[in-house]
């Protein structure tokens, strides 16, 4: 019976997604809560990952040595690297790499140390399954995700997009930055703090993963949006549907 783990980048964006789930209970373990229910017929346990690729290796962790998970689902906001990426735009990953590991000359950039690779791959069932699902609700419009003031407040005309997704412990927010890591690894579509780490970690358990990210920001110095109206009124009303589709397709 599948048992699944839901990570959420940020506190707010996860909200919704605890809301769906009934028969909870709230279990708090190494200063976090983990909330136990089901969606439907599917158990699943959600959690707030925390900042940070060490906050979010604790809680991938926790969820499954504590709870047993058999699956994750990591989601949350991230910064467009790629261009022609826009403010509420969805990319799921195919492949996570940490932006900031490097340590030449013992290894080559980027490579995960002991692992001997760059990248780790998402489960291409769950990422299949994941497509499918918010595809399904981009057919019904963005409007019955968010509602109309939302989506005409932010211009949200979404896409879907599948590709690499860069993960390191720094807030990317300028173009020299931006540029830097898209000269290194040109095919990252977008930047955040968290997935690669918790790919890692679902890596090294054996544990099938995928990351969701709605684009927030373009990562630089640009498309300044209210972020935090964003986060409560797109990005968690985007969790709440994803996680519902994905639940309901399983």
């Amino acid at each position: 019976m599948r048992n699944i783990g839901i990570l959420g980048a940020m506190a707010q964006e996860i909200d919704e997604v605890k809301a769906l789930l009934t028969d909870k209970t709230t279990v708090k373990i190494a200063n976090r809560e983990f909330v136990v229910g089901k969606i439907g017929n599917v158990r699943c346990v959600v959690a707030f990952s925390k900042w940070g690729k060490v906050a979010a290796t604790i809680t991938a962790t926790l969820l499954i040595q504590e709870f047993g998970i058999t699956d994750l689902f990591f989601i949350g906001t991230a910064g467009a690297l790629a261009d022609g990426l826009k403010v509420g735009d969805i990319v799921v990953s195919k492949r996570l790499v940490q932006h900031d590991m490097d340590t030449r000359p013992l290894l080559s950039r980027f490579e995960i140390p002991f692992l001997k690779r760059v990248f780790v791959n998402s489960d291409p069932e769950l990422t299949e399954l994941t497509g499918r699902a918010i595809s399904n609700l981009l057919q019904n419009g963005v409007e019955s995700m968010v509602g109309e003031e939302a989506a005409k407040e932010f211009n949200l005309a979404p896409k879907l997009y599948f590709g690499d997704i860069a993960s390191g412990d720094q807030f990317i927010n300028s173009e020299e930055k931006r540029n830097e890591i898209l000269s290194l690894l040109p095919d990252v579509l977008c930047v955040e703090m968290e997935g690669a780490a918790v790919a890692q970690v679902c890596l090294e358990f054996g544990t099938p993963f995928t990351v969701i990210r709605t684009i927030s920001d373009t990562a630089d110095h640009n498309a300044r949006i209210d972020f935090n109206k964003f986060i409560v009124e797109v990005a968690n009303a985007y969790s709440r549907a994803i996680v519902g589709e994905i639940m309901r397709l399983l």
